[in-house]
């Protein structure tokens, strides 16, 4: 059994998507962040960064205690391992998933949540923020649109490079992107956005 941690949020709903996807059976939990729910000592215990999401897997394929496992990309890496789907064995094509994931998680996620911060959340406007981080998302979007030619998905088939980086899509326009200025992350965004267990996932 799986036990999720997380919050409704692009990285939150990462690890939903992964465990709708694989029907892996989980327990969810909210974690209610406007209540500093993630600092409570016993978050802090599997999520040391009081960070969302996190997992504690109660049957760890070594058949041991418990494992816990926080930061997205880790978890989206260890329940593809133990499910043995969404990432390839091949060594090339899971060295692109890999890349793709930590493109996400390093870039995209970071500098995307920077920009949904200073255009929809800051308390006050402060111009330079926005310009930067909406220019900096404007160019990582590019980096996918350019990926997505002529491939349904990011590793051309569907695996957590997918998983990870479409939540952060759903939120462009936060980010102050257009869809209809990226032809392929569009399409690619749609053919997701339609796959039953994504639909599950946000409900």
């Amino acid at each position: 059994m799986i036990n999720l941690y997380y919050a409704r949020t692009p990285n939150g709903y990462k690890i939903k998507i992964f465990l709708e996807e694989s029907g892996m059976k989980y327990d969810e939990n909210l974690v209610d962040l406007s209540k500093g729910e993630q600092f409570k000592p016993e978050f802090l215990k599997i999520s040391p960064n009081n960070k969302i999401p996190a997992i504690l897997d109660t049957e760890p394929k070594d058949n041991a205690t418990p494992i816990s496992v926080f930061e997205s990309g880790a978890i989206l890496m260890y329940l593809a391992e133990k499910a043995g789907k969404f990432i390839p064995s091949s060594l090339r094509k899971r060295v692109e998933v890999i890349e793709w994931l930590f493109w996400q998680v390093g870039g995209l996620g970071p500098m995307a949540g920077q920009a949904g911060h200073f255009r929809v959340y800051a308390k006050e406007k402060v111009p330079y923020g926005i310009e930067r981080y909406t220019n900096e998302s404007k160019r990582l979007y590019g980096v996918l649109e350019k990926r997505l030619e002529g491939r349904d998905y990011i590793a051309d088939e569907y695996s957590i490079a997918d998983m990870a980086c479409y939540p952060w899509i759903v939120a462009h326009e936060s980010h102050g992107q257009n869809l209809e200025e990226f032809k392929n992350i569009n399409a690619w965004y749609e053919r997701i956005s339609k796959r039953p267990a994504v639909r599950k996932a946000y409900l």
